[in-house]
């Protein structure tokens, strides 16, 4: 089916938080450039969406989540699902999309349900290292699976011929980054350093990571330069923290540049969501990984897990994430360069940077034949 200017028409259902958000915006962009027509059904939550997908023709349809909430909410969500799933049905068969293509989380399961029970082409992909809820649901009913990591935990084997590796599509300003080499550490020069905990911080890097750095040695100690997102409540204090012992540190409850901020570090402090994990291997630097422990089914573990198997970061489970623990760890990093240069090439390696073009062959690989020949794979 074609739509607008006789393109054939994509719908993305995606919403929700960045991990979700951007690997839908960097599909949009390297689909738009092939020639398609894109529109993005998210939930209410999809008001605020920025860059290329506020480009698009959106609509929103009801949603609800029910991983970890009481009985009463979990039948209010199921309710919601119920109704976005047939105001997606209807938007569905009047878009008559060639295929629709879902980022996992709760805002993209009325789309998704509506799209396999409709007879739609669909694809699936999975950011993190383990299969999130809301795909598990459809995973038996779509086209194809695609996966950021190697190893995804939780898919059924019965499905893993369905299962392709694409890697995590990130915006092109962070492949752009890729080409900017690991900053060289000279002897006794500056070492920047960059911790942040997600789009709302983590009070725990706030406490941690200032107290860890005072029992540095002072020689080494006075070469680190810190750049720290914190929760706005924790800035303040932080800054003040840094400044008793003389610590250069830029603090902020927002930085909206990280990954350039990334690429001019020569060791990250983070969690391990699947867009942080994106960007740290797609531009090549390395990081201690502490993953945040409420995660649905620990999938920020697994995700750091992988990273630390193949050699690019240091995963460091929340509990043993203390100051003493912390302060031996960086100040064996810091003192030896080389290990954090070999780290940040480990990470490079793994990283994908034209996931965003192996799903668009995905997706185009599941299309009518008509529509492959006019609207082929990249070369």
């Amino acid at each position: 089916m074609t739509n607008k200017k006789n393109r054939p028409l994509v719908i993305l259902a995606a919403g929700g938080t960045g991990g979700h958000v951007f690997p839908a915006e960097a599909l949009a962009v390297e689909l738009i450039e092939r020639g398609f027509y894109l529109v993005l059904i998210t939930d209410r939550r999809g008001n605020n969406l920025n860059g290329k997908l506020a480009e698009l023709d959106t609509y929103r349809v009801w949603a609800g989540g029910i991983a970890g909430k009481k009985i009463t909410f979990r039948i209010i969500s199921i309710i919601e699902i119920l109704i976005g799933t047939l105001q997606a049905w209807f938007l569905l068969r009047r878009l008559k999309p060639v295929v629709v293509v879902g980022f996992g989380g709760y805002s993209s399961v009325p789309t998704m349900l509506a799209a396999t029970y409709s007879g739609k082409k669909v694809v699936i992909h999975e950011q993190n290292a383990v299969l999130g809820r809301a795909n598990q649901l459809l995973a038996g009913r779509v086209e194809k699976i695609a996966t950021s990591f190697e190893t995804v935990s939780a898919i059924p084997k019965a499905l893993k011929s369905n299962t392709v590796v694409t890697g995590m599509p990130v915006r092109p300003p962070v492949v752009y980054l890729r080409d900017q080499p690991y900053p060289n550490i000279e002897p006794g020069g500056e070492i920047n350093l960059i911790i942040f905990g997600g789009s709302q911080g983590a009070s725990i890097f706030s406490t941690v990571v200032p107290n860890a750095l005072k029992k540095i040695n002072g020689p080494l100690r006075r070469r680190i330069k810190v750049t720290q997102q914190c929760r706005p409540e924790d800035v303040a204090e932080t800054k003040l923290v840094y400044k008793s012992f003389g610590i250069n540190a830029n603090i902020s409850s927002f930085f909206n540049d990280i990954p350039n901020r990334i690429a001019c570090a020569h060791l990250v402090i983070c969690r391990a969501g699947a867009s942080t994990i994106a960007e740290l291997t797609t531009i090549g630097r390395p990081a201690i990984l502490v993953p945040y422990t409420h995660a649905v089914d620990d999938h920020q573990s697994q995700n750091a897990y992988a990273v630390d198997k193949i050699g690019g970061g240091w995963l460091i489970p929340e509990h043993n994430f203390t100051d003493n623990i912390l302060a031996d760890r960086l100040e064996s990093l810091l003192s030896v360069p080389k290990i954090l240069e070999n780290a940040g090439a480990a990470a490079k390696a793994a990283g994908i940077p034209n996931a965003a073009s192996k799903l668009a062959d995905i997706i185009i690989d599941i299309m009518p034949s008509n529509f492959i020949t006019d609207y082929g794979k990249s070369v």
